[in-house]
């Protein structure tokens, strides 16, 4: 099997994570098994904490609390059964996926913390753009208040998802992670219920009007990540 690139291991937080960026589409299920492999060797503290950034082909996952329903057209894309949390998902080119090995032996045995933090490090990312992320209480990921909309007939404006969370945790060591849109075909979240939300709309930096790429966001994710986790990276493509 495949593994990541990788530092010397037992390194604490303090003295860096591998910060890996690769080209191209990976398979999911090579994915799945290449950062299972590596979470499984920082619980062993043979490996360092890494963030993965990488692009899937088209596809959906459902997660460990999926409801069949919310899979409206199951012939569109392949669908990848997860074990991490949520329900389910698109991935696909023009989105970012983030897949987060982290320790949290080190970093505090905290999931809601964590997820907490995870999201500060999606809505800091964001904020780097002028774009308001934002936390809704009953619904994961961040969310952007559409104010280029018209709103509803009670006078609440609409609010799309521009990022997902789902994560899972063994051992006291993250994997899985995030996705945050940047130029997806938006219409390809048709095909499902994303993360069980009914009623709610999907977007992305590119669709609301900002010309970001790819290679721009990976900048201030990494600089993000600095200043919410305290880590310096180490960067590196593969």
């Amino acid at each position: 099997m495949p593994v990541l690139p990788d530092s010397p291991p037992n390194r604490s937080p303090m003295t860096g994570v591998d910060w890996i960026i690769s080209d191209g589409l990976t398979p999911y299920v090579r994915a799945t098994e290449v950062m299972e492999s590596r979470a499984a060797r920082i619980a062993q503290g043979t490996a360092a904490e890494a963030i993965w950034l990488l692009e899937h082909p088209p596809l959906y996952t459902a997660g460990a609390s999926a409801n069949p329903a919310d899979l409206t057209d199951p012939n569109r894309f392949p669908v990848h059964p997860t074990r991490r949390g949520g329900q389910y998902t698109y991935h696909g080119p023009g989105q970012r996926v983030v897949y987060v090995m982290l320790d949290l032996n080190t970093r505090g045995r905290d999931i809601r913390r964590f997820v907490a933090r995870l999201e500060e490090w999606i809505i800091t990312t964001l904020a780097g753009f002028g774009v308001r992320g934002e936390r809704r209480a009953g619904r994961v990921g961040v969310w952007v208040v559409r104010h280029d909309k018209a709103p509803a007939p009670d006078g609440t404006r609409p609010e799309d998802k521009i990022a997902a969370i789902g994560i899972r945790v063994r051992r006291w060591v993250s994997f899985h992670g995030l996705s945050i849109n940047v130029e997806p075909e938006l219409d390809h979240f048709d095909g499902i219920v994303p993360c069980g939300v009914q009623g709610r709309g999907v977007t992305s930096l590119v669709d609301l009007g900002l010309p970001v790429t790819m290679a721009d966001l990976d900048i201030a994710l990494q600089q993000s990540f600095v200043r919410v986790f305290d880590s310096p990276v180490r960067v590196c493509r593969w």
